[in-house]
């Protein structure tokens, strides 16, 4: 494997205005609904002579629910969803990070949704690192992965006429991040 780049190391934040984690599931069998989380914090801190040592941590506020329909998002706050009320966020930590080509990475880490942990792999595509018109150094990454709702206690559903059910199980997750290197780390 290539190595990391040394400039590289220490910390980096995602940008909000510039970073997407949502989802996408299929809705009475037939179509996609799709969504994402507007408030969502994000701490990358790479190590480049060890790279299975570096480190993600995700924090996102449930009630930044955003499907672009808004009787929809009240219901996915409520029990029957994520009970933002009990459970306000949704978070992820990493246990390690594998590079598995050039500029691909799994990585593994606790999903806690609803108050359930599970470990998760999670592949990611490095797409590149560019020093933006501030003079920020930014990062992208790009990458999905399937879940079970289920595995997380998100149950509710509604059986159709035809013998399916309204909303799918399977989740799939979706990340489109943007890193801002910290200024203590741009030295």
């Amino acid at each position: 494997m290539p190595e990391i780049d040394p400039s590289y190391a220490g910390e980096w934040r995602f940008d909000p205005a510039h970073t997407r984690l949502g989802f996408s599931t299929r809705h009475a069998m037939v179509t996609k609904v799709r969504g994402s989380f507007n408030d969502v914090e994000g701490v990358i801190t790479i190590d480049p002579d060890d790279p299975t040592a570096s480190t993600v941590n995700v924090t996102i506020k449930v009630a930044s629910i955003d499907t672009r329909n808004p009787q929809r998002d009240e219901h996915l706050r409520t029990n029957d969803f994520f009970d933002a009320p009990h459970y306000p966020e949704i978070t992820f930590v990493s246990r390690r990070i594998d590079q598995v080509e050039e500029n691909s990475f799994i990585v593994n880490g606790d999903l806690t949704i609803r108050g359930v942990t599970k470990e998760i792999a999670i592949p990611l595509e490095f797409i590149g690192v560019e020093r933006d018109p501030m003079g920020n150094l930014r990062a992208g990454f790009e990458g999905s992965r399937r879940i079970d709702r289920k595995d997380f206690g998100v149950n509710w559903n509604a059986a159709l006429d035809s013998g399916g059910v309204l909303v799918s199980d399977r989740i799939l997750l979706e990340f489109e991040i943007s890193a801002i290197k910290t200024e203590a780390s741009q030295n």
